[in-house]
């Protein structure tokens, strides 16, 4: 699948006609920083995801020849990935289609809100067939990579330091993100910063 991903989620019926409000899951960047107009916003579980930095970033954090990673969701059905969940009128998604470009689909899938209470809500995510996919690393190289990598958006290292202090306020426990920002402040605060070469194996 192209890494360019706007007229595949354009070419869906998903979205209302009559511009009824629909619900919207952000695990990532959206997270700490919306950048769109919301009606409400609430924290969300949705079942049987997990949160990985196993995509890439071309536009955003990185470059065409130097991607750098950002999350995305990985299928476990024992796991529970929380987030916030806005409310937004379809309107929207014009901006988010074109911000979530590069690989993401935008999926129809079943939100638990905070109250219990269970919606329908769209939610992005890059899977593995998608040509900006990079695939599983360990924490601590994930962690190298961004450290050495910047795009139009800002560092690498930003996106990282910024989801993890705002899932710490939120009281989520998520052991991936928390191990990449302790190895990646490690790296940053040893003024070590590598010059990761996108071509080397992720595992190292």
């Amino acid at each position: 699948m192209s890494a360019n991903t706007i007229s595949l989620n354009r070419n869906t019926d998903q979205l209302p006609q009559d511009g009824r409000p629909v619900w919207l899951f952000g695990y990532g960047s959206l997270i700490y920083k919306a950048g769109f107009d919301y009606i409400e916003t609430r924290p969300a579980t949705i079942q049987g995801w997990k949160r990985r930095f196993w995509q890439g970033s071309h536009d955003h954090r990185g470059t065409p020849d130097s991607p750098g990673r950002v999350a995305t969701l990985i299928a476990d059905a024992r796991a529970c990935c929380t987030g916030l969940a806005y409310r937004v009128t379809p309107d929207v998604f014009e901006q988010l289609d074109v911000r979530e470009k590069n690989g993401y689909l935008r999926l129809i899938r079943s939100l638990r809100l905070d109250d219990g209470s269970d919606v329908e809500g769209l939610v992005y995510i890059a899977t593995e067939d998608n040509a900006a996919w990079l695939g599983p690393a360990s924490e601590a190289a994930i962690a190298r990579h961004v450290a050495a990598s910047e795009g139009p958006s800002g560092p690498n290292s930003e996106y990282v330091l910024e989801l993890a202090e705002a899932l710490r306020a939120m009281g989520v426990d998520d052991p991936h993100v928390y191990a990449i920002e302790r190895h990646l402040r490690a790296v940053l605060d040893g003024d070590n910063k590598p010059a990761y070469s996108y071509s080397q194996s992720p595992e190292t």
